[in-house]
């Protein structure tokens, strides 16, 4: 992968880094909060996955822009990628208050199933893998599909931890709303 495609991926991901932390304050009080072990365990493959997805190759040779290797399968990533950081921000703006970073509890946690929560019951976590297989597109190596999927194995480890929580929380009409919309990827999981 060259300078070119990494910088490609960098920029829009920069950029939505930026609006996360903008957004990050008045959000509701934590009430309960994930142990920092089981965010590490969360981290490890979701760190890795990204590195396979977004470093040039270990050469000098990568580090010179080569425009051709931006190509129509870079673009098409590149229009993936965008779409899927949108509609993760999208899920963020109609989750409100309620959002945080790591899996949490909120004072008066309200269950959102409107918007792109009627999609799918975790769409900024959907959201964040539609722009990673972007990314993987632009890069057009293997490695980037093994960053997708311990990604995907990093966030599917999350989402198990918070549907216990939001089940134990909400009861019943969580169980509902896990019986009606699908996870993460409609009519897969």
């Amino acid at each position: 992968m060259n300078i070119v495609q990494t910088i490609a991926i960098v920029v829009p991901w920069a950029a939505w880094l930026a609006y996360w932390i903008a957004t990050s304050q008045g959000v509701k009080t934590t009430v309960r909060k994930e142990a920092s072990r089981s965010r590490t365990l969360q981290s490890i493959p979701l760190i890795v996955g990204g590195a396979l997805i977004i470093l040039p190759d270990p050469s000098w040779q990568a580090l010179v822009p080569d425009w051709q290797r931006f190509g129509l399968q870079a673009q098409c990533g590149l229009a993936v990628l965008v779409a899927g950081l949108l509609f993760s921000v999208w899920a963020r703006l109609h989750l409100g208050t309620n959002w945080s970073v790591s899996v949490t509890l909120k004072e008066d946690h309200e269950l959102v199933r409107t918007g792109p929560y009627a999609l799918v019951r975790h769409p900024i976590y959907t959201g964040c893998l539609i722009a990673l297989v972007g990314a993987a597109l632009i890069g057009g190596e293997w490695r980037g599909a093994i960053g997708v999927l311990l990604v995907f194995a990093s966030l599917a480890y999350k989402v198990r931890v918070e549907e216990s929580w939001l089940t134990g929380y909400f009861g019943p009409a969580y169980a509902q709303y896990r019986r009606e919309v699908a996870a993460l990827i409609p009519g897969f999981y």
